[in-house]
């Protein structure tokens, strides 16, 4: 949906990921069950036309690139009075039902195979955006930091993205579509921090050899290139993550724009969060490790960070007498949840009450992003992206997928117009 913020004008949607399927049929099935709901239950007038944040497997991708599949989707989001600006290329292959875990970044930025298939979601992009509006896809932070610590790994990793600036540029060239590639930082990836992120772009993607890399494929200046690098390729900037490890998403977000990295888009999000951690919480804990997903945790005790790569590792540390202190944990739960399971407010009881809390989430760290939006921009696409729906406990899932969207949809409205 279009919003109009005292700042300036966004568009809000939610990830079409929290929908099981990678074929092209089911995610069309998912969005005629979902969309109609969801624009009932928030009210939208006809004419009013929703967003769609658009997840598309490779499967799904190689499907819609057909061009009669394109015209049947176009004719779906008319009768849905939908649109897609932003799509989400992180997860290649399967994301839902089988172990995903650090399978989820392959094939990485090394890969060829990526290059290709996020072609394929911007050649989708562009001939799916309403005229004039600009367009976002969300991708790996490179890899999983185990698989990007080579300079070898690393160099492949910048050359992979400069020919990605390349297409993107030719793209905007071609059909006069604006889109951005945005690398979305997550725990114990290649870009987790702010500090290596900005790094990154600093003293690799803005270094003078990959200009003039860039200029020697767009037939361009390094002036040129270095714009075109700075225009097409950001950073995704997701709230949960940023939660995990104990970063100020609002003086993150203001760093990024500070350095001049564009952030394309921003996911609304929150973590799972223990204030202080004790062996009380084992078992409920453990309900959160569904053996589906990555549940990366950071632990901060006196200002010092440990990191675990997964919910087990952390949990053998702590029994083993380690691991005390606040856990981050990263686990997608619902934005309008606390403590208590109850709707979330902007009131300094309901926060303290949270942060009282021994099953929490980093809601906190949200609502401050929403406020600082609300004055200061930073980005344009909104994107809420709670996609575990389906292996949360059972009391964090007490009703439909749909008219959970349309609840979490509603609390981010609420929180950015009032």
């Amino acid at each position: 949906m279009q919003l109009s913020l005292p700042s300036h004008n966004v568009h809000l949607t939610y990830c079409t990921n929290i929908h099981a399927g990678e074929s092209w049929d089911e995610v069309l099935s998912s969005l005629d069950d979902t969309i109609p709901v969801i624009r009932k239950k928030l009210e939208l007038s006809d004419g009013q036309t929703f967003g769609i944040g658009l997840r598309l497997s490779a499967q799904a991708a190689d499907s819609l690139i057909i061009p009669a599949r394109l015209d049947e989707f176009k004719a779906q989001l008319a009768r849905l009075e939908a649109y897609v600006f932003t799509i989400n290329a992180f997860p290649y292959g399967p994301f839902h039902t089988v172990r995903v875990k650090e399978q989820v970044y392959l094939p990485d930025w090394r890969d060829g195979e990526r290059l290709r298939y996020t072609r394929q979601c911007a050649h989708i992009l562009a001939a799916l955006l309403p005229e004039g509006m600009d367009g976002s896809i969300s991708t790996v932070p490179g890899a999983y930091k185990s698989e990007a610590r080579t300079t070898d790994a690393q160099t492949r990793i910048v050359e992979q993205l400069i020919a990605a600036v390349a297409m993107l540029a030719q793209l905007e060239q071609d059909t006069g579509k604006y889109i951005a590639l945005a690398l979305e930082p997550e725990p114990c990836c290649f870009l987790e921090t702010l500090a290596e992120t900005t790094a990154f772009f600093c003293d690799q993607l803005w270094a003078t050899d990959s200009i003039v890399k860039l200029a020697d494929l767009c037939i361009s200046t390094e002036a040129e290139a270095s714009h075109l690098m700075r225009r097409h390729l950001g950073v995704c900037y997701d709230v949960c993550h940023a939660a995990v490890e104990f970063e100020d998403p609002v003086k993150a977000l203001q760093k990024l724009s500070a350095f001049g990295i564009r952030i394309p888009k921003i996911q609304l999000s929150c973590a799972l969060r223990i204030p202080v951690m004790h062996a009380g919480m084992l078992a409920e804990l453990q309900r959160f490790d569904d053996g589906v997903y990555l549940h990366q945790v950071v632990v901060q005790k006196h200002r010092n960070l440990q990191r675990y790569t997964d919910l087990p590792a952390a949990i053998t540390a702590y029994q083993a007498g380690k691991a005390d202190g606040e856990w981050r944990i990263h686990c997608h739960v619902p934005i309008f949840w606390d403590s208590d399971g109850q709707v979330g407010a902007k009131t300094e009881s309901k926060l303290n009450s949270e942060l009282d809390s021994e099953l929490g989430s980093t809601r906190a760290d949200l609502l401050a992003t929403l406020q600082a939006l609300r004055k200061q921009g930073f980005s344009s696409h909104l994107e809420v992206e709670t996609y575990t729906w389906d292996v949360l406990p059972a009391h964090l899932k007490n009703e439909s997928k749909a008219h959970a969207i349309a609840r979490e949809l509603g609390f981010i409205m609420k929180e950015l117009l009032t």
